[in-house]
């Protein structure tokens, strides 16, 4: 059994009435509750509510409500950048949810409660910290202004309405392009990623709602790239980037975090410069009309943060149109898109485009998108397709989230921005000043010239740059002093050795998992702070089929061995290449590599240094380096590789080998079968079993296997299973039994997700049942048991239920001031009952009234009768009688109550 890690919609906050009084939909939360504690957790009107102390900046990582180990859901952002509200399905884990115990925030793995996301103690003092050696230049440098000079202007057309988005999306965009350039030009298109809407002047509290509300103005995000596209431009290409600000303020409802829209919008404008270069130019903007015609058959595509999973999922529906109903465009594609440069992606579907060639940077001081998951563009087209398409991991040593874009930088932008790394000055390679952490315009630079060097590989076919972006070991001097460190699949890459279940291992070579919960089966401690971008979750932990080789060894020259199921045959391979990954700010690992072949010859290749990156606990620093050995001397298969550590104790871990040879391949873009999930709402009924299927839509043609990971809505426990898709197939069969009953309960999801093995590609990837519970509410009364007592005592209610329910009940109760008499305070009651229920510190003391405390009671399942108490404590003091008055939700038909407790 395996438990979820994503899904809002699976989500289930805290059970507040839940399985008893459903009496009504909870009102909207306020902007700023006043009850809410600084950074704390409160609980109203059915809705688990965290309010910060501190703005919370609008990001691209998803915020997530956790309790425990378990993802209670992703909560609805409140305009004033401070409150989330999480009112979803409910779930039935009692314990968590009565006690409100061990509730969490966070964001791509980082907490965001507490101290807000600061970071953590580090882990390496400054003088152990390994900076990268320089390489050497590559043969060319793409960073190179071209020979063009440049035009730049701005188009604002009508907003568009895009499906369950209730607003329109503006569709405003900022071109340069080259003046008086020859021909039809190659089309580069940007879409930044999600960021705070709207400012007034210097505010940093401006509302965030779309449309901007009166008195504040859309923050120019669409504006922050110009660097990258005058360089572009210089070089021959129209460059167009697009606002996307009206998607960035709704798609906290998205199940898919806005790909979808942003693909649509992408695609939309896509769709206005292929009639712009043609018949339609003479109505197209001035600043369009100005530039050349663009080519489309030669289109690059640029997303930053969730705009990377934008871009890749409009690739994605270019090659396989997506169903017309989740679609906002639904046009034939004029346009060949030849590849992406993606920095700081998002990917919670884990659903790149194998046959679309790509580029990734992962910022190494990320502080939003922290656990750098746009490493799975990388990892997860491993197999899909047919590999030719290079798929590049570009790691920027001491760079942010943020500082890639003008308008998200202090001092450049016209809004107020802030560096993501959030740092107390003494983390040693991410804070500011320190010889790894990069300035604003050192990475501004870097990011240029890496999009160029993608845009000159992907759509001019210049071989020359592919050292830049390959694991080639090179530098492009235009974006000194940066360290950019890379590694690729695909292109001309040969499996030679992927680690799996059937891979015999000798030494201390272990296969391990990528995603576990148990430390005796997963590649790094699940619980020991140190993160793989390698190894980001995606539905379930443990996730089946993930594995790469653990390496550890207590001496020199032991050999460690991995043996295929199978001889391979690396024929036309001119070296082996190794994707090794060794612990942060360690150097020289060395290791001597040989291969093995089926009849026992021996043939040693030679030795490779890995060095690991500089990291802290504050970053996400275990990433692969790749290092190759020449394979001259090989003659036949290989049945065993060999790697012999040439010094002391140590580990590694080896996420795959690859026979490699030079040359950038056309890929062939195929239109893969494509499978999208969807949700089917269903009443629960009175008796007997029914059974349901889960819509899954296949469309295209060919076939392929598709992993899904069905949840469970009581235990959120996960099962998987792969499936085969047929030639013809236009669903497959997901059974899920749902058993009637005339007891009230509660609205259940039964989640269903989805993940390409191979062969096709996964456009929705979250769909599942929704179950409506059709019974009544049971009546709630209450009864005094003890409503005058004297201090010490307990204030007691019975609850009584006309019916018993399927599930725990619960009930909440909220002080109010009572009229013309004494209020019980914070310290009339037991200290330890308030902290729990009230969210902070009795002292000092104040009316109940004025604090969060919410007074709480749940009775078991099948069980109608409880109570509800306040216990009080005898504090000395000589007082007149106090009084509690304790009100109910609005709805539950529950009178509210009063208990005197006598002086």
């Amino acid at each position: 059994m395996r438990r979820l890690l994503v899904s809002a919609a699976l989500a289930a906050a805290l059970v507040v009435g839940a399985g008893g009084p459903a009496w009504a939909a909870p009102p909207a939360p306020p902007a700023a509750p006043p009850a809410a504690p600084p950074d704390g957790w409160s609980v109203t009107g059915g809705q688990l509510t965290w309010r910060s102390d501190k703005r919370v900046p609008m990001g691209d990582a998803a915020v997530e409500f956790w309790s425990g180990d378990r993802l209670l859901g992703r909560p609805h952002p409140q305009p004033d950048q401070r409150t989330f509200t999480l009112d979803q399905d409910r779930t039935r884990d009692r314990d968590r949810a009565g006690s409100l115990d061990g509730l969490s925030v966070r964001a791509a793995g980082k907490r965001l409660d507490g101290d807000r996301g600061a970071p953590r103690a580090r882990r390496h003092a400054a003088a152990e910290v390994a900076i990268p050696a320089t390489q050497a230049a590559g043969p060319v440098d793409p960073g190179v202004k071209g020979p063009y000079r440049t035009v730049r202007g701005e188009y604002a057309l009508d907003g568009v309405k895009l499906p369950d988005f209730p607003e329109k999306v503006e569709m405003e965009a900022v071109v340069v392009a080259p003046e008086n350039a020859p021909g039809k030009r190659p089309l580069a298109l940007f879409l930044h990623g999600r960021h705070s809407i709207c400012y007034q002047g210097a505010d940093e509290n401006a509302a965030q709602a779309w449309p901007c509300p009166a008195g504040t103005t859309p923050i120019p995000s669409h504006r922050g790239y110009l660097q990258a596209q005058e360089l572009l431009a210089s070089q021959g290409y129209v460059t167009v980037s697009i606002s996307a600000n009206g998607i960035n303020g709704q798609d906290h409802a998205a199940e898919d975090g806005g790909a979808q829209a942003r693909s649509s919008l992408v695609r939309r404008h896509l769709a206005k410069w292929a009639g712009w270069a043609g018949a339609a130019r003479a109505g197209a903007p001035a600043i369009v009309r100005s530039a050349p015609r663009a080519d489309m058959s030669q289109v690059f595509l640029m997303g930053h943060s969730r705009g990377g999973e934008g871009v890749s999922r409009a690739a994605m529906d270019t090659l396989t149109p997506p169903p017309p109903a989740q679609d906002g465009y639904r046009g034939k594609a004029r346009w060949t898109i030849r590849g992406l440069l993606l920095i700081g992606p998002t990917i919670f579907g884990q659903n790149p485009v194998p046959d679309v060639p790509s580029a990734t940077i992962l910022p190494g001081c990320d502080g939003d998108v922290a656990d750098l998951q746009g490493q799975i563009f990388v990892d997860e087209t491993r197999g899909v397709s047919r590999g030719t398409a290079l798929h590049s991991s570009l790691y920027v040593v001491g760079a942010n989230h943020n500082f890639f874009n003008t308008e998200w930088t202090p001092g450049q932008s016209v809004a107020p921005s802030f560096d993501d790394f959030f740092s107390d000055g003494t983390d040693p390679v991410c804070s500011p000043g320190t010889p790894t952490r990069l300035t604003a315009p050192q990475q501004q630079t870097a990011g240029a010239t890496y999009i160029a060097a993608a845009a000159r590989l992907f759509v001019a076919g210049d071989d020359r740059v592919r050292p830049l972006l390959d694991g080639g070991g090179v530098r492009a001097p235009s974006a000194d002093p940066a360290r950019v460190l890379s590694h690729a699949l695909g292109a001309q890459r040969t499996p030679a050795l992927i680690p799996d279940e059937t891979v015999a291992t000798g030494g201390g070579v272990r296969i391990c998992t990528q995603v576990s919960d148990d430390a005796n089966d997963a590649c790094l401690p699940p619980d020991g702070g140190a993160r793989s971008a390698h190894f980001v979750p995606f539905a379930a932990v443990p996730e089946p089929g993930r594995y790469a080789a653990r390496l550890d060894w207590t001496s020199a020259g032991t050999p460690l061995t991995l043996a295929p199921r199978r001889p391979v045959s690396l024929a036309g391979a001119r070296e082996l290449a190794l994707r090794l990954m060794v612990p942060p700010n360690t150097a020289g690992t060395r290791f001597g590599v040989a291969v093995v072949d089926p009849g026992g010859r021996r043939t040693a290749l030679g030795d490779v240094v890995v060095d690991g990156l500089p990291g802290t606990a504050n970053t996400t620093s275990y990433w692969a380096r790749e290092v190759r050995v020449p394979l001259q001397g090989l003659r036949g298969k290989v049945a065993k590789l060999e790697l012999v550590p040439r010094g002391a104790a140590g580990r590694a871990w080896l996420i795959d080998a690859w026979g490699w040879r030079p040359g950038t391949p056309a890929p062939r873009q195929t239109s893969l079968p494509r499978v999208d999930l969807g949700t089917l709402s269903v009443d629960e009924g009175d008796s007997g079993t029914r059974t349901y299927s889960v819509p899954v839509k296949v469309t295209g043609r060919g076939h392929g296997q598709v992993r899904l990971f069905l949840t469970d809505p009581a235990t959120f426990e996960s099962t998987s299973r792969l499936a085969t898709v047929r030639p013809g197939d236009r669903t497959i069969r997901v059974p899920v039994e749902v058993r009637g009953d005339k007891l009230h309960g509660q609205d259940e999801t039964t989640m269903l997700t989805a993940k390409a093995e191979r062969g096709l590609v996964v456009g929705d990837y979250a769909g599942g049942l929704e179950v409506r519970d059709d019974d009544p509410a049971p009546k709630v009364s209450l009864a005094p048991v003890t409503d005058r007592v004297a201090e010490g005592r307990k204030l007691a209610w019975r609850i009584t239920l006309s019916a018993p329910t399927e599930m725990p009940f619960s009930l909440w109760a909220y002080p109010r001031q009572p009229t013309g008499t004494a209020e019980l305070s914070s310290t009339d009651v037991e200290p330890d009952w308030f902290r729990e229920y009230g969210f902070e510190e009795p002292e000092p003391s104040r009316p109940l009234s004025q604090t969060p405390l919410g007074a709480y009671a749940m009775l078991p399942q099948g069980e109608t009768t409880g109570e509800l108490t306040v216990p009080t404590i005898v504090d000395g003091a000589d007082e007149s009688d106090e009084v509690v008055e304790l009100h109910f939700e609005e709805g539950s038909g529950v009178a509210p109550v009063t208990g005197t407790v006598t002086g």
